[in-house]
């Protein structure tokens, strides 16, 4: 489990190909591989990695073939940046909400609006997603936690401050790019219990 509140801007080092569509992937992160271990958990762009080996602040994961289809992974290559988080500990403050760090789609930056002290950023949603999606709830954009500011039926927005400009991907982030999508986990618990219901399942 995590908060969506990036800790490192890591970078790719290397992919090796393992054979059965999946994948070794190498990543440099000194501040996460700090107290890193075998098994441990982190999030790579809002995707939930097991750390395989960690040597001179570099961790390695092996991604499934699954994971490289459905999320925006396979598109990387050695060099470029990542967000990254360690999985949250009981004893610390939820800052963002709670994610999962499993991927619910791949979006797509739509555009980008300049503001004085922020930037407004649309993406498009996925169909079948939008119904998870509200106004000043939490989503999850390529593993940070933001609030939606708009929401149409295949699109939503968030407003962007500096901080989170210069400190995560969305900053480098242009038209067209593809990022990871993961809702709020409470919208789709929701979702199942009032089906439940009207299917009789309370009974």
């Amino acid at each position: 489990m995590f908060t969506g509140i990036v800790e490192e801007l890591g970078e790719i080092v290397r992919t090796t190909d393992t054979g059965g569509d999946s994948a070794l992937v190498a990543v440099r992160g000194p501040l996460v591989t700090s107290d890193a271990r075998h098994g441990d958990s982190i999030a790579v762009n809002g995707v939930c990695l097991t750390v395989v080996d960690v040597e001179d602040g570099v961790f390695t994961a092996d991604v499934m073939g699954e994971t490289l289809r459905r999320t925006a992974l396979g598109a990387l290559r050695p060099g470029d940046p990542v967000n990254l988080e360690r999985a949250a500990a009981l004893n610390s403050r939820l800052g963002g909400h709670l994610v999962q760090g499993h991927v619910d789609g791949v979006g797509e930056v739509l555009s980008r609006e300049p503001a004085a002290q922020w930037e407004t950023v649309r993406f498009r949603l996925p169909t079948g997603l939008s119904r998870y999606v509200v106004e000043k709830g939490s989503i999850t954009v390529d593993g940070i936690s933001l609030t939606v500011a708009g929401v149409g039926d295949d699109w939503f927005s968030v407003g962007l401050i500096p901080t989170t400009l210069k400190l995560t991907t969305l900053g480098a982030r242009g038209v067209g790019d593809p990022v990871n999508l993961e809702v709020d986990v409470l919208a789709k618990y929701v979702e199942r219990l009032l089906g439940d219901r009207a299917a009789g399942g309370d009974r």
